[in-house]
């Protein structure tokens, strides 16, 4: 699956430790876990989807979701990053969107949540963008955003 020069594929032996050694910026760290932790979890919750992030042959991203509805009666992306040196490229967003097409397809979600901390305003604005509405749900420290597939 991939839109113009971004794609996302299935996590594996060619890709899954290049996923490992991909950072955010520093000012993100305290909002993400490492991407090993990510995929460690999910070898131990089968349900858990991980995917590298491509921009043409190289990987840039991370992403991971939950492949059986959770809280809200929605699917959760439980992970999207890109590096450092890949961010403000708009791969971020093509990657969602190809990940969002991917959970509607694959799983049939009608209904998407992410969890994020408040202050971390690039998620805010990247999932605004893509029409993930707040309704005011809280998990912890994290807000959660929703997107309706179908209504």
């Amino acid at each position: 699956m991939k839109t113009e020069h971004v794609k996302i594929v299935e996590l594996n032996a060619d890709n899954w430790y290049d996923c490992c050694e991909l950072e955010v910026a520093e000012e993100q760290t305290p909002y993400m876990e490492p991407n090993a932790v990510s995929i460690a979890q999910s070898k131990f919750e089968p349900s858990l989807k991980p995917y590298a992030i491509y921009s043409g042959d190289q990987v840039v991203g991370f992403l991971m979701f939950n492949s059986v509805p959770e809280e809200l009666d929605g699917y959760w992306v439980y992970r999207i990053m890109v590096d450092k040196a890949f961010q403000g490229q708009g791969i971020g967003k093509a990657a969602t969107k190809l990940m969002v097409a991917e959970m509607a397809k694959s799983w049939s979600a009608k209904k998407i949540v992410v969890g994020y901390h408040p202050d971390n305003l690039t998620a805010h604005k990247l999932y605004a963008s893509l029409g993930f509405e707040d309704h005011g749900d809280r998990f912890g420290k994290e807000m959660a955003v929703v997107k309706q597939l179908i209504d």
